[in-house]
Order: C-alpha cells, then structure tokens, then sequence
C-alpha cells in the first residue's frame, strides 16, 4: 500500500448496461470524495472512456445536493455509458494526457467484467508511465456474474422486478388457463442464469416434517431454464406436460444465453457482436414457444422483460442501493488510504441473520472471468432452483426505495451537465 498522500482531482465514468442503482454507486463516490482535502474536484466522464478520450468531463462538485440525492435512485447511467474497447497504445497515451492535463489523481470505473479489466489497463499503464495514480474499480451488473464478490450491485434489484413481475404475471394466467396455457418469459443473462433464478423467488418458502424447507412446486414459475444446464427439448416438453396435468398454466422463465448440449447458444439469429465481441443475445423465448406449438399443440405466449429489468427503479431494492452507495463510498476510501488496482466487493459477515461488508480484490482476478451458478443452488432436474439459492438471493430483495412522483410518474434527477473546459485538441477513438 502507498503511503504517500496523493492530492488531485477524482474522476469517475459508467460503463456497460445500467442498473437501477448504478447510480447509488455514483452518488457515494461524490459525496464520500467531499470528505477528503486532497481531493480537489471531482469530475464526471461522460460515456466511460468515450468522454475521457474525447475530454468531455463535467464537474460533478457544481450539482445541487438535491440533485445528487434524486440521483440515487434515479434509472440509467446518470454519467452516461459506452461499450468501447481500448485497443490501441495511442488511446491509453490519450487517457493519460487527460489525466494529466486535469491532474487526474484518482480514477473510478463503475461496471461489469470488461469494464474492470479496462481499469486494470488504464492503471498498469499510467504505472508504466511513472504517472502516481489511484485506480478502484467498483461493481455493477445486473447479471450476478463477477467473480471475487458475493454478489453486485444491480442484482438485488432486477431479481426483485422480475420475482414481482412473476407474480403478477401468473395471477392473469390463473385467470385465463384451463391446463392449456404456456407462458413464456426470457430475461437477460448470457453465461450465467443468476437472473433467470431470480424469479423462483417468486414462489412461497414452506417448511414439512419430512423434507423440511422446500419452494411449493404449484407457484409459478413452474419451469427455469438456465445456461448453465444443457437445453434438452423432449425434457423440457415433458416436464410443461407434466405441470399442465397439475395446474391451471405453466410459466416457464429462460435466460437469453441458454445453450444446447454442444455449447452453442439456442434461438440466437443475430451474428452482430459488441466491442468485446459478445454476441447479441435474443430470441430464445419465441423458440421455445414455437417448439411448445408445434409438439404439444398448445398455444404458448412470450414476454420479453429486456431492458425494463435494469430500468425498473420504482421496482427496486432498498438493500441493494445501499449496498451500491456503500460501495461507492468504499471505493474513494480505499484510494484515499493508498489502495491501487483493486475492486471493491460485497461480503456476507453473518451465516444466520444478513449483514454485509465491503472488501477489496485484485483487478486482474476479476477482469474477464465469469461466476456462474453453483450446482447446489440448481434443483436435481434442473429446471429450477434450490432452497440454497433461496436464503443466497432472498435478502438480497429487501426494502423499496422512496422514489418521488410528479404528475402521477416517477420524477428522476438530470445533472446539469457543468462542462470542464477543454485544453486539448480533438481525437477521435478508433
């Protein structure tokens, strides 16, 4: 750990797809950066390295503290995002002229796997150039899949939305069924199913003599597909059967990435890919509805949450804002002490009743690597999960967070966008 106190100006940038409390995360970094004197001022990236490549940063010390509060739970990336791969020398070389013309101390990337790994770069390479820098990366996906942590920010919320969704969903297939009724609905994930076993929170937790805690099999969803289980169409049909003989309708919940048993992902038409070279996901829910219609003679109807599930911030969870806010306050603590090249995690401190702290793990122990779902968290058959995950997940969905209305909808915070004067010529990212 350094020891020397580094005195400068803090940046801080969004990456990847929101979630309803990247935000939160945001918000902790500034107002934890107004409690330390060598933090000058503190700046916002707009659209991750985009903006800083581009020198379009904000100060974020001009925002009103009503501002700053309403951020919190507001949706989106207040920062604004991007997906760009730094690929060349030439872009690290512009990274580090914009920190040093702005005297740029300490850095804060908030998001997922690749955006970790881009903070593990930037950092490595101002090291290299005997640039004193102070670099933490600070979870966000929805997507549950980073290794090192318990779990990250942005998980609690999009499994409360869609467990509640679920819900909602399945009284209107009460309603409308007579054993005849499939009902499909895909949400996000491409190599975890984090987000597709969020939704068997859905079902009641009910205890017996005989096998103690167990999820009731009638409650909706009746059927979870998940990439980590190999996708076999003759079990999958027979198991709607199974249920169709039993309840009223079937709800079946997938994840977008839910791959065959050659690896290969199912129902996925596009071949576009991302910077990163992701595939993009979709489809797989009309799949397995017309695999329904066509085997089993039954109509099955779609729904397809997409990008709602990392919107829906009226929807969200108490316990995961303040867990994204805390980490965000962490993160500047951390550099302040003399921490580098690490990210902050979340870490479970009780067994029996729920209390979580933060950490610190190694950048390059997270970038590019990916979590998926333990085998004791999958019921035997597959096709659901465990009371494990149950009591994992479960306090995860806690508490709602008081979003203000205006006219009848939600009213959310807009910065007002306080630009810092450019001192360098343009350039254009490749």
């Amino acid at each position: 750990m350094a020891e020397e106190q580094l005195e400068g100006n803090l940046m801080v940038a969004q990456s990847g797809g929101p979630t309803p409390v990247i935000n939160a995360s945001l918000t902790g970094v500034i107002y934890e950066a107004l409690n330390h004197e060598c933090i000058d001022d503190i700046y916002g990236g707009l659209n991750g390295v985009l903006g800083i490549l581009r020198e379009d940063l904000i100060d974020l010390a001009q925002e009103s503290q009503q501002t700053i509060q309403q951020l919190r739970v507001t949706p989106g990336s207040g920062l604004g995002t991007c997906r760009f791969k730094l690929t060349n020398r030439q872009d690290f070389q512009r990274i580090l002229e914009v920190f040093e013309t702005h005297n740029i101390r300490y850095f804060f990337y908030i998001g997922g796997n690749d955006s970790q790994d881009t903070a593990d770069k930037i950092s490595k390479f101002a090291q290299e150039n005997n640039y004193p820098l102070r670099v933490i990366g600070i979870p966000k996906t929805i997507d549950n899949d980073l290794p090192m942590t318990d779990h990250c920010p942005g998980y609690g919320s999009v499994i409360k939305y869609i467990a509640t969704t679920v819900r909602e969903i399945a009284c209107d297939n009460a309603a409308m069924g007579q054993h005849d009724l499939v009902s499909i609905i895909e949400v996000m994930g491409r190599n975890a199913g984090w987000i597709a076993a969020g939704a068997s929170l859905a079902k009641r937790l009910e205890k017996s003599h005989e096998s103690g805690l167990y999820l009731r099999p009638e409650d909706a969803p009746h059927i979870i597909c998940l990439p980590e289980v190999p996708f076999v169409p003759e079990t999958f049909l027979q198991n709607i059967g199974n249920v169709l003989k039993k309840q009223k309708y079937c709800m079946v919940v997938v994840g977008e990435g839910l791959v065959g048993p050659d690896g290969n992902y199912i129902g996925t038409q596009s071949t576009a890919t991302d910077a990163f070279g992701h595939v993009q996901l979709g489809g797989i829910g009309e799949y397995l509805s017309q695999l329904v219609e066509k085997h089993l003679g039954i109509k099955a109807r779609t729904a397809k949450l997409g990008i709602a599930q990392r919107a829906a911030t009226h929807c969200s969870s108490k316990a995961d804002n303040d867990e994204a806010y805390l980490c965000g306050r962490a993160a500047v603590q951390a550099a302040v002490a003399g921490e580098s090249d690490k990210m902050v995690t979340l870490s479970r401190t009780s067994t029996s009743l729920y209390e979580c702290t933060t950490g610190l793990v190694p950048l390059n122990e997270v970038a590019n690597n990916v979590k998926t779902i333990p085998e004791s968290f999958i019921s035997k058959d597959g096709m659901g999960l465990s009371v494990q995950f149950y009591k994992y997940a479960h306090p995860l969905i806690q508490g709602e967070v008081d979003v203000s209305y205006q006219g009848g909808v939600p009213e959310f915070a807009q910065l007002s966008n306080s630009r810092i004067k450019k001192k360098l010529t343009p350039y254009n990212p490749s």
